[in-house]
């Protein structure tokens, strides 16, 4: 199955809400056209940054339905609400799941279990015997604090050609190094960590799940394609731009900062669900003095 191959740069899309915390639809076909005119090659729906743990089943449904129907075919669709603690139930979702419109799948480690490599090796497993579409690992020890290790990765890789590739945002790019030396053919890694994002292009990564691509997804793509092709200068120049803004996306928690990026920008409004809460004033101004220095990236 691993002929699905998205290289380059997918966008973790935020699900914008209204001031009273209801979905904002229009805010959502907004942002689709953003990062679409900005050249990004895929779109993940719900990921981390989608906020999928504070919305309804149906308001997830709802979501992945809406951003089928906009993008309406100009660029692959990933669904990344597929994570979860009980390995039956994400499989259960699975198998009842209506994946028409949708490329692939992204399913995160299990969370507060802390299982051990041979626990999340078997949960993988039992995904991809229950998914229909291509596979993406999601390795994000910073919010299911358990790692998944290179090896593990490399045993799943070539345990089963469901799965294509890795969001590795251990980083870790002593772990990220590991698995491209041994990575089977077909098998692909991003980067899941905005920030070093380009050194892992330069070690042999095929682009990255971004979360700033939301309000920059010309400066980023454009510095992912130029890494590809080794025009590290560009790269660099591009990445530097964006440097210091991420700390702010991220000082008090992710999606809140870069939804105040995309406020600034006009796109959608700063709100979050609890036990999300909006980011300090201080973090906002430092935001603002940073992206202010950018510019205001594609006009919608």
């Amino acid at each position: 199955m691993r002929q699905q191959n998205f290289n380059g740069t997918g966008v973790a899309l935020v699900t914008p809400f209204n001031t009273d915390k209801t979905i904002d639809y229009p805010a959502l076909h907004r942002l689709i056209e953003h990062v679409i005119e900005g050249g990004v090659d895929f779109i993940v729906s719900l990921g981390t940054t989608g906020e999928a743990i504070t919305l309804t089943t149906e308001e997830c449904r709802a979501v992945v339905d809406f951003t089928i129907k906009k993008v309406a075919g100009r660029k692959p669709i990933v669904a990344g609400l597929f994570g979860g603690n009980y390995t039956d139930k994400v499989v259960a979702a699975l198998k009842r799941y209506n994946f028409d419109g949708i490329d692939a799948i992204m399913s995160s480690s299990p969370a507060y279990s802390k299982p051990s490599q041979e626990g999340i090796f078997q949960h993988y497993m039992a995904i991809a015997e229950a998914s229909p579409l291509p596979i993406i690992i999601y390795n994000v020890p910073g919010r299911t604090s358990s790692n998944i290790t290179a090896a593990t990765t490399l045993r799943l890789a070539n345990a089963s050609e469901k799965f294509i590739a890795i969001k590795e945002a251990s980083g870790d790019l002593t772990q990220a190094i590991s698995i491209l030396k041994d990575k089977p053919e077909g098998f692909e890694v991003w980067s899941g960590d905005d920030p070093i994002t380009m050194p892992m292009i330069a070690a042999g990564a095929t682009g990255g799940i971004s979360v700033i691509a939301n309000a920059y997804p010309k400066q980023f793509s454009d510095m992912v394609r130029a890494a590809m092709t080794g025009d590290m200068a560009t790269a660099r120049l591009l990445n530097n731009e964006m440097h210091d803004i991420h700390p702010w996306l991220y000082v008090d928690s992710n999606p809140p900062g870069i939804k105040s990026a995309l406020s600034i920008l006009g796109i959608c409004e700063a709100d979050v669900r609890i036990p999300l809460t909006k980011v300090s004033e201080h973090t906002f101004t430092q935001l603002k003095k940073e992206m202010d220095k950018v510019g205001r990236g594609v006009k919608v």
